[in-house]
């Protein structure tokens, strides 16, 4: 243990990197709170997983979820903005290719042998949001419980890949007839919290996020089930997201308060 006469002392270098490391750290942690709420415009990007309910369970398994936002958070703590998202998955439960198997359950490419057929969950959704910022640490006004709600659109659809390309049956345009390519509106909600510093690279997210989406066939018309398909769907998902956030303020405002 190091004598406190010793804290600086050249030929002490255990005790000289230790209290450099304890600077550096004491640094990063005192800085990036301020009492100050400010209007500032959030780039972000985030990454999660969902679990899908309603009709959408019946289709689809869990899934991932990535995608970007562009928002504003206001002095008064609202904020508003725009966000993208893709999800997708290999969790695919609705049989589509029932029509291409044989008696024992394999899809034939056109030489005759069992084929490279992979089938997965895309989608896209595009929703506007607003929400609340909800701070309980007087230290920094700008971070806490985050609430927001939103609405715009989802896509969702079974996406067919031949990997050798030897598939006849769903080849271009034929692979729509089994796609149940399907579009609608859409509402999100998201319960979380919200941290930001002054550190651009120490900024982030995270909770629970909820859609719920009304949706049709755009296609009108199923191959494997030789039936149009117009009924009304609605779909859902639940998950945890985790996002990153840089802040686009050019410099920290002089009234931040560092304690």
């Amino acid at each position: 243990m190091c004598h406190k006469a010793l804290l600086f002392v050249p030929n002490s270098y255990f005790c000289r990197v230790r209290n450099i490391l304890f600077l550096i750290l004491l640094s990063f942690g005192l800085r990036g709170q301020h009492d100050t709420s400010i209007t500032v415009p959030l780039v972000g990007m985030h990454f999660g997983g969902q679990v899908p309910y309603g009709d959408l369970a019946e289709r689809f398994g869990p899934n991932l979820n990535a995608g970007g936002s562009f928002a504003i958070k206001t002095s008064r703590n609202w904020i508003f903005g725009i966000e993208s998202n893709y999800f997708f998955g290999r969790n695919v439960r609705e049989d589509v290719l029932v029509q291409l198997r044989n008696e024992d359950g394999f899809i034939i490419d056109n030489e005759g042998y069992p084929a490279d057929l992979r089938v997965t969950e895309r989608g896209v959704g595009v929703h506007f949001f607003g929400g609340k910022i909800l701070p309980f640490l007087k230290a920094n006004n700008n971070s806490g419980i985050v609430i927001t709600v939103g609405a715009g659109a989802m896509q969702h659809r079974i996406k067919l890949y031949d990997a050798q390309q030897r598939i006849a049956g769903v080849q271009d345009d034929l692979a729509s007839g089994y796609d149940r390519l399907s579009l609608g509106y859409s509402f999100t909600q998201f319960v979380g919290y919200l941290f930001l510093s002054d550190y651009r690279m120490l900024n982030f997210y995270a909770g629970f996020e909820f859609y719920q989406a009304y949706t049709r066939s755009v296609r009108g018309y199923n191959y494997d089930t030789a039936q149009p398909d117009k009924d009304q769907r609605l779909d859902g998902l639940a998950g945890f997201r985790f996002g990153w956030i840089l802040p686009l303020h050019k410099k920290t405002p002089d009234d931040y308060y560092y304690y």
